[in-house]
C-alpha cells in the first residue's frame, strides 16, 4: 500500500487568534499546515510554491483577500483558494467566485465541511 501523502494547506489571516485556531483545526483534520499572518508574509515566504491549497480570509488588514487572489492568479493560476469570511450576504460570495475561488465558507463552519471543501479543491 502506498503511503498517504498529506496535503499542505496554507492559511492566510491577519487575525492571530483565527489564524492559530485554523492551524489547530487543520492539524486535527490531518493536514499539514503553514500559517501566514499577512499577504506580505505569504509573498516573502513564497507561500504559493509550498502549499497545495490556500485558506484565505476575505478581510485582510492591508488588502482584501479577493484582491490578493486576483494577484495570485497571475503567477499561480492553478492554486486552489478557499475563501473564508464572517461577512453575510451574497455579494461577497459572488465576488469571491468571480475571483476564481475553489470554495467559500462562512464563519463559523463545521470541521467536516472544511475538510470536504479542501479535499474537493485539491482533488484528493
Amino acid at each position: 500500500m502506498a503511503p498517504v501523502i498529506k496535503k499542505i494547506v496554507g492559511v492566510l489571516d491577519d487575525d492571530p487568534s483565527a489564524l492559530n485556531a485554523a492551524g489547530v483545526l487543520l492539524t486535527a483534520l490531518e493536514f499539514d499546515v503553514i500559517l501566514f499572518a499577512s499577504a506580505d508574509d505569504f509573498r516573502r515566504n513564497n507561500g504559493a510554491a509550498s502549499i497545495d491549497c490556500l485558506l484565505l480570509d476575505i478581510q485582510l488588514g492591508s488588502m482584501s483577500g479577493i484582491d490578493f487572489r486576483r494577484e495570485l492568479k497571475g503567477s499561480h493560476p492553478n492554486l486552489p483558494v478557499i475563501f473564508v469570511t464572517g461577512l453575510d450576504g451574497e455579494a461577497a460570495c459572488r465576488e469571491a467566485r468571480d475571483a476564481g475561488c475553489s470554495g467559500f465558507l462562512r464563519k463559523p463552519f463545521e470541521a467536516r465541511l472544511l475538510a470536504e471543501t479542501i479535499r474537493r479543491a485539491t482533488g484528493s
